[in-house]
């Protein structure tokens, strides 16, 4: 068996979450490799919007069993609100929810790190979700994380005053008005350190490479974008771990030969949340009316999203970095009503005319190139087969299909999980 993989092609938000949710029941293990509480995957079905955070998207399935893997970074206190919000569904989390031992945990005083490092730069910000990813990563690489595995120690308490002493002294390197209260923070932290043991720590490469042995099925859930990967991604406007395809291998301990299936996921237009270059990001009423319709807010932070119509020389990038195989275009449903489309082929870079993305795709280098379409004015939220699709819809998919040399075969018209159509 091999492990399949999910993941988005742009800056993030695409619908992993109601990707996996829909693909769910052809797996028994949905496995989370990267990414910590910053991300906001949204399910939605039976009337009910879900926004998961940490837990992988399988976790409304009855059958699967869902793993955090080693390249996750977990922040105790917000994953268990998470557990919680699952309560009222009666979901036997403790049964269906197991993690990596070498998952590292964000502490109170990553948070804080994070609001200082970025209070310090001022206009030169980059726009993180101050939910102490980054320190926390950084502290992973410099060799001084604590990990899932650690809690199992006796001095674990120890390790945790003297990484939390440390940061303390950074925090007041910056300079910068940071108001908390750390007994409170800790409190918190350490109450919810005694719920997370109740859950099943596991080997988890061990467990994974076995359950292939097994010949169970496994697919692999990315978190955040491909144009945020801290290597492939628009750096330094980018997120602190590796989003694209290697980074699966990295983050569960599954070797490059098991990886199977690619599953990309992309928006039919693209957004953007915070700071960083976006070439074809909209500034006029096509911009909001795409916001609008598409409901165009980050699901954990809330904050706006800009719009621009569908870049496909970045995409391009995203599909051979992940050597996709199939993809799967969302919101479609929210194009419906523009009388044209424009689609990003080409840039001018420097007076040049590429296709490929640049080293820097800041908006003095690069003016997107477009081809014009003809939209469709079809409410597509009611559709429930490809033969219901309108004609301009078809050409859109058969142009993109043509460009990228990869199928599309799922276009979602909707939220619900109902609103998913095959190809």
């Amino acid at each position: 068996m091999a492990v399949d993989l999910l993941l988005g092609l742009q800056w993030g938000d695409e619908g992993k979450g109601k990707i996996v949710d829909v693909l769910t029941k052809n797996y028994d293990i949905i496995a989370r490799f990267q990414g910590g509480p910053n991300a906001g995957h949204t399910l939605e079905f039976d009337g009910i919007k879900h926004v998961l955070r940490t837990i992988p998207s399988g976790i409304f399935h009855e059958n699967s069993i869902n793993v955090i893997g080693n390249g996750v970074v977990i922040d105790p206190v917000v994953f268990v609100k998470e557990l919680e919000g699952l309560d009222q569904f009666k979901i036997d989390y403790v049964k269906k929810l197991i993690l990596s031992r070498k998952a590292h945990l964000i502490l109170p005083t990553h948070r804080l790190l994070d609001a200082a490092s970025e209070a310090s730069k001022g206009k030169a910000k980059i726009g993180s979700t101050l939910k102490g990813i980054g320190p926390t990563y950084m502290d992973k690489t410099g060799r001084n994380g604590l990990r899932v595995g650690d809690i199992e120690l006796s001095d674990f308490k120890d390790r945790y005053r003297a990484l939390a002493d440390k940061h303390e002294a950074m925090i007041s390197f910056y300079n910068v008005d940071i108001q908390y209260d750390l007994a409170e923070l800790e409190r918190e932290f350490f109450e919810a350190i005694t719920e997370l043991k109740k859950l099943k720590f596991i080997d988890s490469e061990e467990f994974l490479n076995q359950s292939l042995k097994e010949n169970k099925t496994i697919l692999a859930e990315g978190a955040q974008g491909s144009l945020l990967d801290i290597d492939f991604g628009t750096y330094p406007f980018v997120t602190s771990s590796n989003t694209t395809a290697a980074g699966a291998c990295t983050g569960l301990g599954v070797a490059p030969n098991r990886i199977g299936e690619v599953f990309g996921i992309f928006k039919a237009y693209t957004t953007r949340v915070g700071s960083g270059p976006f070439p074809t990001e909209l500034f006029d009423e096509d911009g909001e009316n795409m916001a609008r319709i598409g409901n165009e807010f980050g699901a954990v932070t809330g904050r706006p999203r800009r719009c621009g119509w569908l870049d496909l020389v970045a995409l391009k990038y995203a599909v051979q970095v992940n050597g996709v195989t199939q993809l799967m275009m969302m919101k479609a449903d929210v194009l419906s009503g523009f009388k044209k489309l424009k689609v990003c082929t080409a840039y001018s870079y420097k007076g040049e005319t590429i296709e490929h993305l640049p080293y820097n795709i800041e908006a003095e280098n690069v003016t997107p190139i477009y081809t014009e379409m003809n939209g469709w004015d079809k409410d597509l939220t009611k559709l429930s087969s490809t033969e219901e699709f309108p004609k301009e819809l078809n050409d859109y998919i058969d142009f993109l299909e043509k460009e990228l040399n990869v199928p599309i075969k799922i276009v979602s018209v909707g939220p619900d999980r109902t609103q998913t159509i095959n190809r």
